[in-house]
């Protein structure tokens, strides 16, 4: 599944132009690299997601193309949550 449609189902962003535009930002890195939209993902993969000074971590542990509200918090496990200052200009 795709990275961007992934953030939408599992509702942690709430839109998947959103998350298409995070990723075209490079604030949406999979597995220590930048993901693009189109980036496939499993479950296994360390999902690193920067909203505003938020950095949260997260393991992907399933992925569907649908979920209902309560699936969706299964889909993927918070490993961590902090707040960093970024530099304007990552690679």
């Amino acid at each position: 599944m795709r990275i961007d449609k992934f953030l939408k189902v599992c509702r942690l962003i709430k839109r998947r132009e959103t998350a298409k535009e995070l990723c075209d930002d490079k604030d949406v890195f999979i597995n220590g690299k930048a993901a693009k939209p189109m980036t496939e993902i499993k479950p296994g993969d360390e999902l690193v997601l920067f909203l505003g000074k938020h950095k949260i971590t997260a393991k992907i542990l399933e992925v569907r193309p649908f979920a209902k509200k309560e699936e969706a918090a299964k889909m993927f496990e918070i490993t961590g949550d902090e707040f960093v200052e970024r530099e304007e200009n990552l690679q």
